[in-house]
């Protein structure tokens, strides 16, 4: 049996991805030309290992030359649940609640690429998540699986932006799918005018702004401004809670995996407060706050703790 699209997609859903789409690899010059402007204006924070694999991100055939085909694969990981489902004032973006996606999405992306060699043992593949050198959601708005929204996640018309990506590259041509050439925002600016640092504009962010960056990849103590933090401790969903999209068409996911760990719903302030690195090792087994690390996770409590404070004192 030869390799097909729909061969692809058949197994794609049956190794319980959401949405799959099959895009041909091409240039990207107008995106490496935004990329390389976003970067020049240092709306990167201290992302550093943006900067230095920048011609790769704008370019795919520098990071993988024989690609000819580009799998863009969406899988769902909204849980159901909200902010106001977790004991404490301390917030956690809902995507980190579970088990570190990165190993789930690769694990899966592995099995539909062993599926594909089975079928052409001949084949050249790359699989990557978020971590690789990657425009991932060009490619997935050129797949057809949704359009990048003005808060710049992708959102999809059935899952709203609660989608995790990830792809595979391959060194054939395949049958491809119609890019989603729509833009569904409109005129609505829900994410813009409700984030908490202004970090958005219209398809633009800027990373040194956002409570995202701020409580994952910025490292050592905040400057002066970047302080409040609105109650979050890793990661921030405001801009994706507001949107009309994510309100009226997301869906639970099946995945048991990113159901949330108990001490991330039951855990008091106090109990946050008094985190150590035992328990931080023990809760955040197999995470993805484990990026942030103990220390970063520490001094991100302890800021929304200063805060909580401050303001106390103002309203006296």
């Amino acid at each position: 049996m030869a390799l097909s699209s729909d061969f692809i997609k058949q197994k794609a859903h049956e190794i319980g991805f959401h949405k799959v789409g099959i895009t041909n690899a091409a240039n990207t010059k107008k995106e490496q030309v935004n990329l390389e402007t976003w970067l020049s204006q240092e709306k990167h924070g201290q992302m550093n290992w943006m900067k230095k694999r920048k011609s790769e991100r704008g370019n795919i055939y520098e990071y993988f030359p024989e690609v000819k085909t580009i799998v863009s694969l969406g899988y769902n990981y909204y849980v159901g649940k909200s902010q106001s489902d977790i004991q404490s004032n301390y917030k956690i973006s809902n995507y980190a609640w579970g088990d570190d996606y990165h190993d789930i999405i690769k694990t899966k992306l592995f099995s539909l690429l062993e599926e594909v060699k089975k079928q052409s043992p001949e084949i050249k593949g790359l699989v990557c998540v978020d971590t690789a050198p990657l425009m991932e959601k060009v490619w997935a708005q050129r797949a057809g699986l949704g359009w990048q929204g003005k808060h710049t996640n992708l959102i999809s018309s059935d899952y709203g932006s609660w989608l995790f990506l990830g792809e595979i590259l391959l060194d054939i041509e395949l049958d491809i799918d119609e890019p989603f050439s729509e833009d569904l925002c409109g005129s609505c600016t829900a994410c813009i005018d409700a984030c908490p640092t202004q970090a958005l504009d219209e398809y633009i962010i800027d990373s040194s702004k956002c409570i995202s960056y701020l409580t994952i990849e910025h490292r050592g103590e905040f400057f002066e401004g970047q302080d409040d933090l609105d109650g979050w401790i890793y990661g921030c969903d405001v801009c994706q809670e507001v949107c009309p999209w994510n309100i009226s068409f997301s869906k639970v996911s099946d995945e048991s995996y990113f159901e949330p760990r108990d001490k991330i719903i039951d855990n008091t302030d106090e109990d946050w407060n008094n985190l150590n690195q035992s328990g931080f090792s023990t809760i955040f087994k197999k995470s993805a706050i484990k990026r942030t690390k103990f220390s970063g996770l520490k001094r991100n409590i302890d800021n929304n703790k200063k805060m909580k404070k401050t303001v106390r004192i103002k309203n006296e």
